[in-house]
């Protein structure tokens, strides 16, 4: 595994999964429409939808069901369940809220989210890290979301920082996928286990204590 690298000018952090434990309420959610089509949702149908837009997820849901043109009611049924998920409220997963202080503390950040932009607020509300992004950028403010690198070089012409001067954290292979096609570093924390999955780093949790020192030495 390879070291964070140094010289890092900014840092560009995924939300779903990554910073905020709303995983588990999209997964209520895709799991309550498998079951609605007589499906079981598991691992298998998780890799299927995780990472992607709403309108992708409700086009592979389709797909998967055998109802090619019901990918936009199925993406709208999506959407209305993860809100509804979401009032209850989400929390920041383990080292989230400390890794962005730290790197803000130092470099510019932002969030850089496949999520509308009002499941995005509503996350980053509800985790308590709102406060400490200035930048975030919704799926439904680029014209190609991710995997496409939109979001991603959106986010390091606004921060005023090469795409090859800055780290994304991701969590699925879609956003790896922008990542790299960005051109940043990519270091990984997975929702979903497994091997061979692209990363230039790889960890377990945000809070492994290795990240919040490197952090700690950013803008040096």
């Amino acid at each position: 595994m390879r070291s964070l690298p140094t010289g890092t000018e900014a840092v560009v952090f995924d939300c779903d999964g990554l910073l905020v434990g709303t995983e588990d309420c999209w997964s209520v959610a895709e799991t309550a429409i498998f079951a609605a089509h007589g499906r079981p949702f598991g691992a298998a149908q998780k890799a299927l939808v995780i990472g992607r837009t709403l309108e992708a997820a409700g086009q592979a849901m389709a797909n998967h069901f055998g109802r090619p043109g019901a990918g936009a009611e199925l993406a709208a049924e999506l959407l209305e369940r993860v809100r509804k998920e979401l009032a209850r409220g989400a929390t920041a997963l383990p080292g989230a809220v400390e890794l962005v202080r730290a790197c803000r503390a130092r470099v510019p950040i932002a969030v850089a989210s496949n999520s509308p932009r009002e499941l995005l607020d509503a996350a980053l509300e509800s985790a308590g890290l709102i406060e400490y992004v200035s930048y975030s950028f919704a799926a439904d403010e680029v014209c190609s979301p991710k995997p496409a690198p939109d979001l991603y070089l959106t986010a390091c012409e606004v921060l005023g920082v090469a795409p090859k001067r800055s780290v994304a954290f991701e969590d699925s292979a879609t956003g790896i996928a922008s990542a790299r096609a960005a051109g940043l570093y990519v270091a990984v924390v997975p929702s979903l286990p497994g091997t061979g999955i692209d990363h230039d780093w790889l960890g377990t949790s945000l809070a492994e204590p290795e990240l919040l020192e490197w952090a700690g030495a950013l803008g040096q």
